[in-house]
């Protein structure tokens, strides 16, 4: 599963779109900073001011804040959305640079979060990811299916890989599991795909010690769940050790891997690996107490030379979210 972000705040009365700090704006930026949404009035305002994204980012710079030139990019057209306390600094920027009414960026930004049917951002708002957990409950229930199964997490080790096209590939697990009650036989395993995803065309791979039982999956969410069938019964106490995987790639560029954990567990490492040629600049790790709690340890880490990899290892999971975030300019 993947992509969480937290609230955040955004003032209730900005100043009239009308009027910028040098006097009018032209009514048709006007428009667009009045009903949005975000990248249109962001590509107005670029347009009305004649200014190339390349001088823009200088702008940024001098006011110390760090954007590319593909992000702005990115931003103008709808592919993305700022999200990040550093991204959120540089729209406000952007209201400066731009001579914009205060707030009204970051105004259109809370106003497309609300919007019916609106952009889905690459990375999940908070809002997403509640509505992810209700529709995972019913998926689950569908199974006939408790939360933790019957089992408790030994260790899991996970597999990212991001392609050329920066998308998610796909992701491959090595699990131990420990029943504590009698007669467990099966795993339900989650996979919860980049915005824009098709869980539909999503591959379940029953990879070793497990076979493939009942796959649900709901398209709005992108939240796939399966079972994985163990050729024997558990009793109490019972240890099992199972590979399996996901084959997705049916999303657009995806910028993070996270994972959720309800209860305490044993030890989590997790492996993120990328393509030769789509190499991102930066990668940090990161946790969250909930998903509407800000993000905390965040820690930079370093690819590996060959392999193209990053990684985390947590030796006793705690309830929780846990991942790797990282920014492609």
């Amino acid at each position: 599963m993947r992509h969480a972000t937290s609230p955040t705040h955004f003032p209730a009365s900005p100043a009239s779109p009308t009027s910028s700090r040098a006097g009018l704006v032209p009514a048709e930026l006007a428009s667009a900073l009045r009903s949005g949404p975000f990248h249109v009035a962001l590509r107005a305002a670029i347009a009305a001011r004649r200014l190339p994204l390349q001088r823009v980012r200088h702008h940024l710079a001098r006011h110390g804040v760090s954007v590319g030139v593909t992000s702005l990019s990115y931003w103008q057209q709808g592919a993305r959305r700022p999200q990040r306390a550093e991204s959120l600094r540089a729209v406000r920027a952007l209201e400066e640079i731009l001579d914009l009414p205060d707030e009204s960026l970051i105004r259109l930004l809370a106003q497309d979060e609300d919007r019916p049917g609106g952009e889905r951002p690459t990375a999940r708002s908070y809002r997403s990811l509640v509505e992810a957990a209700d529709v995972l409950q019913g998926l689950l229930a569908d199974l006939g299916s408790p939360l933790d199964g019957g089992l408790h997490t030994v260790g899991h080790h996970e597999r990212v890989r991001i392609g050329a096209g920066r998308e998610l590939l796909g992701r491959d697990s090595e699990h131990i599991v420990r029943a504590h009650r009698d007669g467990i036989d099966r795993y339900v395993a989650i996979h919860h795909g980049d915005p824009g995803c098709a869980p539909e065309r999503t591959r379940v791979l029953a990879l070793e010690n497990c076979r493939t039982g009942r796959v649900r999956w709901h398209h709005d969410t992108g939240v796939l769940v399966a079972e994985l069938l163990f050729d024997t019964r558990l009793r109490a106490g019972d240890t099992h050790m199972f590979r399996y995987g996901f084959e997705d790639g049916t999303a657009g560029a995806s910028s993070e891997y996270f994972r959720s954990f309800s209860f305490a567990g044993g030890q989590y490492a997790l492996q993120v690996s990328f393509a030769a040629d789509a190499l991102p600049v930066r990668c940090h790790r990161f946790t969250q107490q909930s998903a509407a709690a800000p993000r905390a340890g965040r820690d930079e880490l370093t690819l590996s030379g060959s392999h193209r990899s990053v990684h985390l290892v947590e030796p006793q999971v705690r309830a929780g979210i846990v991942g790797i975030e990282w920014d492609w300019d």
